[in-house]
């Protein structure tokens, strides 16, 4: 049996839970992730998709809560090492 160091262990959980989540995004959410990962800023983004800049905030917010990142980057990063963007 294999100990892992108590540090390792929490993280390991999060890495595991992660690997799952891409069934946890929806097609909506990935197309505004690949708007945003082209450097687009929020208006421009915004007016692509047709909808107003707040609405653009509040679905990568969703986004972010539901795959459990902080920032729109991270879920950015996420997706793309995983060949969804």
């Amino acid at each position: 049996m294999t100990v892992l160091h108590s540090e390792t262990l929490p993280s390991t959980r999060r890495a595991l839970h992660r690997e799952t989540r891409h069934r946890e995004i929806s097609h909506d959410d990935l197309q505004l992730l690949r708007l945003l990962a082209t450097g687009l800023p929020v208006e421009s983004v915004a007016r692509r998709l047709d909808l107003s800049e707040r609405t653009v905030r509040r679905r990568t917010r969703a986004a972010c809560d539901r795959l459990g990142f902080g920032t729109a980057m991270e879920a950015i990063v996420w997706a793309a090492r995983r060949g969804l963007l």
